[in-house]
Parts: C-alpha cells; structure tokens; sequence
C-alpha cells in the first residue's frame, strides 16, 4: 500500500486570505466538521447550502441556492467574481456534480462533471467499470414503472436489490428466491416513494446485482492529478451477509495480507481511472473474493458520519482537514500513529421511540474506549434498515492492535441495553393512521 504524499507543514497565518466553497445539502452532517476544519487552517469558507433557516450561522448567513436548480452555478461564478475561490469542495454525494461545474469554470482542480456524476448513480459506475474490465458485481438495472417480474427473469440467486443514489445501506436488501426478490423490489419502491428530489430516474429505477460472498474493507484515499494517495484500509470484521447490510464495526490497519492489501489498492486505482476521478476525496467499499477485490462502491467523497475521525490516528490529521488543505493547494503532512484504533458504528436493531440506554458508564470503563457518541435522544423514533439512514450512535477505541482494538469495541457494546418502547399510531374512526 502506498502511503499518503509527506509535505511540509504550512503554518495557518500563511493561509489567511484563502477563501473556500463549501457546497452542502441542507441536511448534511458533514458540514460543520468542514467549518471547524476551516476554521484551523486560517480558511475562510462560504457555504453554498439551501439551509436558510440552519441553526449554524455559517450555512444561514452563507449562501442559499437550490443544489438541483441549473442557476445554481452562475449564482455560484457570481460569488466568485465578487470574491474568487482557492477551492471548492462537496461535503456529500449530492454535491459533487455541480462542485465538480464550479471548480471547472474557475479553472480549479476538479473531477470531470461526468466522472463525478457516474461515480454517485450506482447504475452508471457499474458499466463504467465493467466497461473497463474492473472486476464489479453482475448487475441489471429494473424500470419501477413497468411490471417487474418480466424484468426479473433469467436473475441468479442471491442478489441484492439496491437503490440507485441513497447511501449508508439504506435500501440494500438480498433475495434468495424471486419471491424475495419481488419484495425486496417492492419495499425499494416504497422508500423512494418518500425521497424528495427532483432527479426522477433514480427515484423510479433501482439495480438489481449478483451477491458476493467475503470480507469487505473500506479504503480512504486523497486523488491528486489521478494518483491515488491511500489514508487508511479498514477491515470490517463482522460478515455483511443480508438480509439487510448494516455496517458496524471499521478497524485500521487491516489484518488482511500485504498482498490481498496490495490487490485492494490497485483494483480501487483502476475504478478511479476508469470513472475519470481526478481530485479529491475518494472513499471506496471491495469485496475480498479469493485473492482478488470486486468493486462495491467509489464515491467522490469522503467515509461518512463520525467515522472520519478515525484518520486522525492513521494520517494525524483530521480527514477534513486534509481534504480542504488539498483542495486550496496546500496539502498537509501525514505522520501515521502506531498502535490501531476503530469504531462501532452503534446499530438500531429494533424500531419504535427510544426510551434510554443502559450502561452507558460501564462501557466507557472498558480499557481502550476513548469516547462514546450517542447522536438520538430519548423520546426519538428509532427506524431500522432497510428504511432507516442513521446510527444510534458511535463507540471509538485505540489499542496496540487491532484485534484488542476490536476486542474493546465489543466488550462496551456488550454492557449497553437499549430499551425501546412500540410507536403508538393513532387512528381516526375509519381506522385510517393519522
């Protein structure tokens, strides 16, 4: 595995003056890890955000565009002109297309429109990748507006139904038969039912693809002129088999052979390559099927939630900060940390209104267990996956390796009790929910 280029250190009265675009959904969580990033650095930063009425006063006094509206950019070049921008960077999925449109037209490091497009709609990077001879799952696209089970013929079994855009496995269902198959395909339906966005085509199609059986890893990596500079591989021990495929556990460094480490890095080189990325963030999910990586997943973006604080301990830098710091030409030293660390991603294993979570201290007594998170408050309603898009909360432990890092995480999730009651519907005299 490569290591991340080393650079000298800038100090942050030099960057003063530095200005940089920050384009975000309203609701994302990113966001203001971004702005402290900033913040250090010396980096002023504008927020491009629909968030108006935002509680954070640098998205409500930013400025306000419609991400999907075709105005958006010559709103975006205004701004610029009136200040320019050192660089531009998109927090989640949903932005880096029209990044990727600014950072062109200002003439600033970028991934090609197409590329970033390609590499956020599932659909469009598996045969981009298949095209190019990147090893990738099997995969059909399904039209929800036409009859399904015509569209479903001739599929091996199992295979999993995806939607084409939604993220953290929200949506991702195995089939083990066609019946499964044409539920699972209907329960997908029902979840972009709700999806309030303006790109119809990912909200009426979903892609069905063949399951691969193995081990799955993470890998966050940094692109500069199309080199792939790797930050962290991290092994996720518990198998994501279905029916549903919540992701709990990252550990860093990988326990996985030298070789298979090798192997995953350059399959994740020749995806870039073959979507056109470019610049910037890369976060990329393969399977480990014998001694080969199959391409799950390569996003424009970073590793998403809490979790980006664990590259602190692989680079000794926060992820944001060297996302930002690479993106106004001004890269960061990277000075790995010896030992390992992880995080648990705390799992909603059971739907209804959180009433409070046991145990609590007992967990953070546990030897290695640095902080523990909890980012629902009681009286929530807790929604499951498939449907459900967030976490209870994060659980971060270091060690001197990554079994007794691993070994700490379990042993504080083991003292938690969860207790949650059943959601209360109310209905009227027709026995309609109201």
């Amino acid at each position: 595995m490569r290591p991340a280029e080393v650079v000298p250190e800038v100090d942050s009265p030099g960057r003063r003056g530095t200005r940089l675009l920050l384009i975000a959904p309203p609701n994302s969580y990113r966001t203001v890890s971004y702005l402290d990033a900033a913040r250090r650095r010396g980096i002023d930063a504008l927020v491009a955000s629909e968030g108006r009425y935002s509680l954070v006063s640098e998205i409500a006094d930013g400025l306000h565009i419609d991400l999907e509206d075709p105005a958006a950019l010559e709103r975006l070049l205004a701004a610029n002109a009136a200040q320019p921008f050192a660089g531009v960077v998109a927090t989640d999925d949903a932005s880096v297309e029209l990044a990727s449109r600014i950072a062109e037209a200002l003439g600033l490091p970028h991934n090609p429109p197409r590329s970033a497009r390609n590499s956020r709609r599932k659909d469009l990077s598996r045969q981009a990748l298949a095209d190019a001879g990147v090893p990738v799952p099997p995969f059909r696209r399904i039209d929800l507006k036409r009859t399904l089970a015509p569209q479903l013929e001739g599929l091996d079994y199992p295979c999993v139904v995806k939607p084409l855009v939604l993220s953290a496995s929200r949506g991702v269902i195995r089939a083990d038969g066609p019946a499964e198959l044409l539920a699972a395909c209907e329960r997908v339906r029902a979840i972009l039912a709700v999806e309030t966005t303006r790109e119809t085509f990912a909200t009426t199609h979903l892609l069905v693809e063949g399951f691969i059986s193995g081990a799955e890893v993470a890998l966050e990596g940094l692109l500069h002129e199309g080199r792939l500079d790797v930050l962290a591989l991290f092994d996720k021990p518990d198998p994501l088999e279905g029916p549903f495929f919540e992701e709990t556990y990252y550990i860093t460094p990988s326990r996985h052979a030298a070789a298979i480490q090798a192997r995953i890095t350059r399959r994740v080189e020749q995806a870039c390559q073959a979507l056109g990325l470019e610049e910037g963030p890369v976060h990329a999910e393969v399977r480990i099927s014998g001694d080969d990586g199959v391409i799950m997943e390569v996003a424009a973006r970073t590793i998403g939630g809490e979790c980006a604080r664990l590259l602190q301990f692989g680079t000794g830098q926060g992820l944001e900060d060297l996302v930002i710091s690479h993106a106004v030409d001004q890269p960061l030293p990277v000075t790995p940390h010896a030992g390992a660390a992880g995080v648990l991603m705390i799992p909603i294993q059971q739907g209804g209104i959180l009433r409070r979570i046991e145990g609590i201290t007992g967990a953070r007594a546990v030897p290695g267990i640095e902080e523990i998170l909890i980012n629902i408050r009681e009286g929530y309603e807790l929604v499951p996956l498939p449907e459900g898009a967030s976490y209870l909360g994060f659980m971060f432990a270091r060690a001197a390796t990554p079994a007794e890092t691993e070994a700490a995480l379990r042993a504080a999730y083991a003292k938690l009790k969860i207790v949650v009651a059943p959601k209360m519907v109310l209905k009227d005299g027709r026995g309609e929910a109201r």
